[in-house]
């Protein structure tokens, strides 16, 4: 089957909505029931893909059937007036069907990565699963000691 990567349109945001809730609650116990969820996210997915705003998603899409997704999130810099980029991104929800898994998160991070280059982006960055390190690491990602995270709610360290 060939692979197409596109940028995800609001009317795909129900398919992504399932697709956020099969990845996180593989990762986690869910306290949210999937039909609640999938409404709840549905609303916020197709109100961020119509904005035209800071967030950004492309979809991997076989045979009209979408397989896995990407989300960007741009984050503005403040301006500055050294020769600097003021945009950072941040991806987030990278996700392939298990059974589409072995190529399809690399077409898609490839997709990202340059769009990031295009749209003069600075630095990129996000929170890997351990199962996705070598996928990030292939596309540039490297454990930075320059940046520092504060984590308010505790309890979240249990999931990473």
């Amino acid at each position: 089957m060939t692979v197409s990567i596109r940028l995800a349109v609001p009317e795909d945001a129900e398919a992504l909505a399932r697709m956020r809730y099969a990845f996180r609650a593989s990762t986690a116990p869910p306290t949210e029931d999937e039909a609640t969820f999938v409404a709840r996210c549905t609303n916020w997915m197709a109100g961020a893909l119509a904005s035209e705003g800071r967030w950004h998603a492309w979809v991997a899409e076989e045979e009209g059937t979408i397989s896995g997704n990407l989300w960007l999130e741009v984050i503005d810099k403040l301006p500055n007036p050294a020769p600097e980029p003021e945009l950072h991104a941040y991806i987030t929800n990278v996700f392939v069907h298990p059974a589409r898994r072995g190529g399809v998160g690399g077409l898609l991070m490839d997709t990202a990565m340059a769009w990031c280059r295009e749209a003069g982006v600075d630095s990129v960055v996000l929170w890997p699963t351990a199962g996705s390190r070598t996928l990030y690491a292939r596309h540039g990602f490297a454990v930075r000691e320059d940046i520092m995270e504060a984590v308010l709610d505790r309890s979240r360290l249990v999931h990473r």
